[in-house]
């Protein structure tokens, strides 16, 4: 007679032996393993997911990322200016730096922009709209409409083309030339005979100024920077720095 069923090996629930799967090896998971007959049961709780998981999630959320900053292209339709387009998209910096990123492509007005033309919008207007803030946010020095700030000026000028000369030596020379008066013309000598008097603070010649005129400035020989600058040009050229002129020159 077969034996009580008391001493038989419990049979191990189809659950029980999921789950016992799921756990072997050492990179497994306690999974919670539900079958179809027991889905009237206690919802089972999320899972604690592994680091082996999470490494393996990191590199597809990276790429999304990714895809997000890459620069959007825009297709010009007739009616769009770059105002219009710059506010539809969002665009930080505005027109300005719309244009900025796609200068090459528009060409030097940004008036005009035909139909079918393609802009770049995203990150290359972003790094547009940087540029334009640094650029903005640089202080702009003030100069007094008056002979310290027409000197002042004229000594930033200079050294950005490498035209020596110094505060006291301009000013020294202004003082003996015209007395600081912009406007001043010599009517009596020789230059005047000849039909090219010699000019505000500095007394130049057109000529001379127009030789030595530094871009940047004023064609106006009468303009104090631009005469001013274009003296000390002149002067550096053949005396070696408006500083060694003691006298007429």
């Amino acid at each position: 007679m077969p034996a009580k069923a008391k001493h038989r090996r419990p049979k191990q629930h189809p659950i029980a032996r999921k789950l016992a799967f799921a756990g072997t090896g050492s990179a497994a998971l306690a999974l919670p393993l539900i079958s179809a007959t027991t889905a009237g049961a206690a919802v089972a709780q999320p899972a604690a997911v592994s680091a082996a998981t999470m490494s393996a999630v990191a590199p597809a959320a990276a790429v999304t990322v990714e895809k997000a900053a890459l620069p959007v292209t825009y297709s010009v339709v007739g009616g769009d200016t770059l105002s219009k387009i710059a506010v539809e998209h969002s665009v930080s910096g505005g027109w300005q730096a719309l244009y900025e990123a796609n200068r090459s492509a528009i060409g030097a007005n940004p008036s005009i922009i035909r139909p079918g033309l393609k802009l770049t919008i995203g990150t290359a207007a972003k790094a547009a709209a940087a540029r334009a803030k640094a650029t903005v946010a640089k202080p702009v020095t003030a100069y007094g409409n008056n002979l310290d700030g027409w000197i002042r000026q004229s000594l930033d000028i200079m050294a950005k083309h490498g035209i020596p000369g110094s505060y006291n030596g301009i000013h020294r020379n202004v003082m003996r030339e015209s007395s600081g008066n912009p406007l001043a013309i010599n009517n009596w000598d020789s230059n005047a005979a000849a039909g090219i008097p010699s000019k505000g603070l500095l007394q130049v010649i057109d000529p001379t100024f127009r030789a030595y005129h530094v871009p940047g400035t004023s064609l106006d020989s009468y303009d104090p920077v631009a005469n001013i600058t274009a003296a000390c040009n002149y002067a550096a050229a053949r005396y070696g720095s408006i500083d060694n002129v003691n006298g007429p020159y």
